[in-house]
Order: C-alpha cells, then structure tokens, then sequence
C-alpha cells in the first residue's frame, strides 16, 4: 500500500495528503505559533521547539487520519523542514511589523523579512 513519492513515504494519493496535511494544515499552525512567538517577544530558538512539537502531531495526523508510518526519520526530517520554515517565516514577519511599528524613528520596512535604520544606504545580501 505504500507509493513512494521519491523523497516521502506514502499511501495512495500521497501528494495530495502531503499538501494538505503538512502544508496547508501544518504550515498554517506552524507560521501561527511563529508569529505567536514574536508577538509576545520570546527568542528565536523557540521556533524550532515548537516547530519540532507541530511536525510531531503532523506526523501523528498522517499516521492516524492516512495510515502512513508514524515513525519514518525520512519523513519526519521532510516535515519538519516545511513546518520549521512556515514557523521561521511567520516569526520573521510579524518581528520586522513589530521593529517598525514599535521604533518607527529608528527602523524602517527593507522588504517583508528584514528592516534597516533610517537614514541607512540599503546593502546588498550577497
């Protein structure tokens, strides 16, 4: 019953469960508990923390809902990275709205992941 999607051990439909279930559902409570984090301004190591504790009901959720293997390293590493960047990207965009919305004279927006000083020549990130 396994259909190996290359990179991800699956059932049937395995794409499609992927998508739903790590991406969508996943990656949406992941860049909630992200931004969660910076809200209440809490250090940036508690992304991967609570990265690792969504990616384990993530994975509970495929074991339960698809019968895939609960404990599979491959796909929990696969998981964990999709869930751990939404994490990382929902942290990172609500720190830089709070760095120019809490320090407007000093901070201001250089795109939606990062800020620069006012005043301040843009630098290039190369």
């Amino acid at each position: 019953m396994q259909n190996a999607m290359g990179f991800y051990e699956t059932a049937n439909n395995g794409l499609w469960i992927f998508l739903l279930i790590t991406v969508l559902i996943g990656g949406a409570a992941a860049h909630a508990a992200g931004s969660a984090i910076a809200s209440t301004w809490r250090p940036t190591w508690q992304v991967f923390t609570s990265a690792f504790l969504l990616t384990c009901a993530v994975r509970f959720l495929h074991y339960a809902l698809f019968q895939e293997p609960l404990l599979s390293l491959r796909n929990f590493i696969v998981d964990y990275i999709v869930v751990a960047t939404a994490c990382s990207w929902g942290f990172r965009m609500t720190r830089v709205r709070q760095m120019i919305e809490q320090y407007p004279w000093a901070y201001q927006r250089a795109g939606i992941f990062w800020w620069r000083r006012k005043g301040a020549a843009p630098q290039s990130r190369g």
